[in-house]
């Protein structure tokens, strides 16, 4: 199970919300390229980026400081997201040496455009799913529709999408543990990989994770995604990706 470290890019900075609230951020760095430096030094194998103010305008906007984190670390897989509701902007990240593009709200209201952007690109598509109790937030999160995950879990198992990131809005940026029971039911429900979000403070949240993910059916639990935690030194990235890679945990 991977243990993936969060980059949220708000104004050029790197910054943690609580709750997706634009205006309760915390600024950890002004130089994300050498946060992310940090983050595959200590052991990461893949780096998650969301473009905050992307996400709100509908196009990505930091999507240079994006560019030059894949240049500065090639060796590291990155998948990113927040405002990618185009073919222009898949084509931009890819082309730029990211790894996996995460569609949101277009993955909601243009199920099409995931499916031409999983033909275009082949492994390459995640989707983002972010929900509050249980049903899926749009435009950073500040729409809620009428459709659950697992619904749209399902409705994505034949486009060819590479994995479900899947966040508990409520649990986001506030230390509170993973939603373990609404995880490990859209793992179960869905055809597609999931990776949880939101949530982790401490690394028995990771065990805890784990240990679902080891019972889980369906096709199960990928991988976590950590920020705030690592942040402020409540969770050890090297101590978390060990111990989830270590045999028979």
């Amino acid at each position: 199970m991977l243990v993936i470290p969060a980059i949220d890019l708000k104004d050029g900075q790197c910054v943690r919300l609580r709750q997706g609230r634009m205006e309760d951020s915390t600024v950890f760095s002004d130089n994300p390229v050498q946060m992310a430096g940090q983050w595959l030094a200590k052991g990461a194998k893949r780096l998650h980026i969301v473009d905050l103010n992307g996400a709100f305008a509908g196009t990505p906007v930091n999507g240079e400081i994006v560019a030059a984190i894949a240049k500065a670390y090639p060796q590291l897989p990155i998948q990113i997201g927040g405002g990618i509701r185009d073919m222009e902007s898949v084509k931009f990240y890819i082309d730029a040496g990211v790894s996996y593009v995460i569609i949101g709200t277009a993955a909601v209201k243009q199920p099409e455009f995931v499916r031409q952007a999983c033909e275009a690109y082949p492994g390459k598509v995640i989707v983002g799913l972010d929900a509050v109790d249980g049903k899926v937030a749009t435009e950073g999160w500040a729409d809620v529709s009428e459709l659950t995950a697992v619904e749209l879990a399902q409705k994505f198992a034949d486009y060819g999408v590479q994995a479900i990131v899947y966040t508990d809005i409520s649990r986001d940026g506030m230390m509170q543990g993973v939603n373990l029971e609404s995880t490990v039911e859209l793992a179960e429900q869905s055809s597609i990989p999931i990776i949880a979000s939101g949530g982790v403070s401490k690394l028995v949240d990771i065990v805890d994770l784990k240990a679902a993910a080891n019972t889980a059916t369906g096709a199960g639990i990928m991988g976590v995604i950590t920020g705030r935690a690592i942040y402020d030194g409540k969770l050890d990235l090297a101590e978390a990706q060990k111990y989830c890679d270590a045999e028979g945990t």
